[in-house]
């Protein structure tokens, strides 16, 4: 009698306890349904469109109309821009990218200085990066200008013949890069919260084994805000994949193509020529791009970031 009373009170305890469980789930699934419903309407649903119309010919307008892999050969057998615009994207990350990040963290390391006056030089150092990426693409239409702009100018005080800059098919890419330059605020105010959390005793160990400054900097910084580099790089590898606005103003892929980067001619294939179905396809491939960059890097930083953790 004892042991089916106790059999009875367990059933009914794990029924109330079922109950709660239920009811917990489906109070979370209603809180969480927002962002659920977001997701599906406006992330997953896009995304898996974009991969099948990737295998569609579809203006945007009619009915997609199934090709298989025809966008793809398209892409890579016939499409002479594509192949130009992959190599001027790229020209962009191995050259771009490391002079941001060089130019970034020297930065950081004088704005780390205890001088007088140093917050206003930061703040002067990241007044760039709020600036809207329109706005500074016209401001540098103009520094750039062969006649009028202010670096041909500067450079005439020196007897330097300028170059055309954005009109020059040779020049167009680096006058690019020295514009990246420019944004440099937002990777400094990053490498400067990791400079400041590194420990003053590893430098005071160092300074009694005799280090210099130098071996201060290549030996106890540079290791102490890998992680920061690490995760500048990985950003700066997604952001150079999709170079746009900056060129979509300034010269339109011009001269010559030289500055028609990936994401522009991605761009142009969808609301230029209406060909949806062959810009999805350039889109994926651009993933596939980008994450297999992003895996190399990730694979080889166990050489070169260290984490204070071990980990």
């Amino acid at each position: 009698m004892r042991q089916e009373t106790g059999v009875r009170r367990q059933d009914a305890v794990r029924k109330r306890t079922g109950t709660q469980e239920r009811r917990n789930l489906r109070n979370g699934l209603l809180f969480a349904s927002p962002w659920i419903i977001g997701f599906l309407v406006f992330t997953a649903y896009p995304l898996l469109a974009s991969l099948y119309y990737s295998f569609c010919s579809y203006s945007g307008l009619c009915a997609p109309h199934w090709i298989g892999l025809d966008n793809y050969r398209q892409m890579f057998f016939e499409d002479d821009v594509f192949w130009k615009s992959l190599w001027n994207t790229m020209y962009m990350v191995v050259f771009a990218l490391p002079l941001g990040l060089i130019a970034a963290l020297g930065l950081a390391l004088l704005l780390n200085q205890k001088v007088r006056g140093i917050t206003i030089y930061r703040t002067i150092y990241y007044l760039p990066s709020l600036v809207p990426a329109v706005a500074s693409a016209i401001l540098w239409l103009w520094l750039f200008n062969p006649e009028i702009g202010l670096i041909n100018t500067v450079l005439g005080k020196f007897g330097i013949p300028g170059p055309a800059w954005l009109g020059d098919p040779i020049w167009a890419k680096p006058a690019m890069v020295l514009m990246g330059v420019w944004g440099a605020g937002g990777g400094v105010i990053i490498y400067l919260a990791g400079l400041q959390d590194v420990p003053t005793s590893l430098y005071e160990a160092a300074a009694l084994d005799g280090a210099g400054v130098w071996s201060k900097f290549w030996h106890v910084t540079l290791p102490m805000i890998s992680p920061i580099i690490f995760f500048n790089l990985i950003m700066g590898i997604i952001g150079m994949f999709q170079y746009f606005t900056q060129a979509y103003v300034m010269t339109k892929g011009g001269p010559q193509d030289s500055t028609m980067f990936y994401a522009l001619h991605l761009f142009m294939g969808a609301f230029v020529d209406w060909k949806m179905g062959y810009a999805s396809a350039m889109a994926w491939v651009l993933f596939a791009i980008t994450l297999v960059c992003s895996l190399v890097v990730m694979k080889s930083s166990a050489r070169w970031v260290y984490y204070g953790g071990g980990d």
